[in-house]
């Protein structure tokens, strides 16, 4: 297993044993103690799967009050893959690394949690699957828009098929300054 460090603290890139011989391919997609070596220090507590069609546009997701680390990878097709720095204070708010994951490169992607995510479809459909290591919380989930200028992600699709609420999502500066409020309640704690 290979893993590659990027400029974002903790977030990694993993290239995974492959093994092919006539019959197909074999390889391993998570050995807790081989990836707590490689730097990926979280339990994980959820598995997820989605099946999206060409230049769908998913995210950039985060959730505030439960934040989820998550080891992500496509294993059918191709996605264009985002993770986004959204930790207030931290030197590197609001960069991204981006990452090429298909079913022939066998790439896996950790976003730590406090980093927001997201990723666009470019084969005519695709397979992702993700761990978390927190489970989905809808109270404290956010949404930044995918276009943010600040952010300025290259998303290499033209017309995005995007869900509603990533259609009515926040800029990250309003997101940063939702958070910064001393009167901000966490959305998980309304009632």
């Amino acid at each position: 297993m290979k893993v590659i460090t990027t400029e974002l603290p903790g977030v990694l890139i993993i290239e995974p044993d492959v093994h092919k011989d006539p019959r197909g391919i074999f390889k391993e997609t998570y050995h807790k103690e081989k990836y707590q070596k490689a730097g990926i220090p979280d339990e994980f507590i959820q598995d997820n799967y989605s099946w999206s069609a060409k230049n769908t546009v998913r995210g950039l997701h985060a959730q505030l009050k439960h934040p989820q680390g998550k080891l992500v990878q496509a294993t059918v097709g191709i996605v264009y893959d985002v993770a986004v720095d959204i930790r207030i204070g931290s030197p590197t708010f609001g960069k991204f690394v981006d990452v090429i994951l298909s079913e022939d490169n066998h790439r896996q992607f950790y976003i730590p949690p406090n980093f927001a995510h997201g990723f666009a479809v470019l084969s005519d459909f695709a397979a992702f699957q993700y761990k978390c290591t927190d489970i989905y919380h809808k109270e404290s989930e956010i949404s930044i828009k995918w276009d943010d200028h600040e952010i300025d992600i290259p998303w290499p699709v033209e017309a995005p098929v995007l869900s509603q609420r990533d259609q009515d999502s926040m800029s990250l500066q309003d997101m940063y300054y939702l958070r910064r409020l001393p009167f901000y309640v966490d959305p998980s704690r309304r009632r």
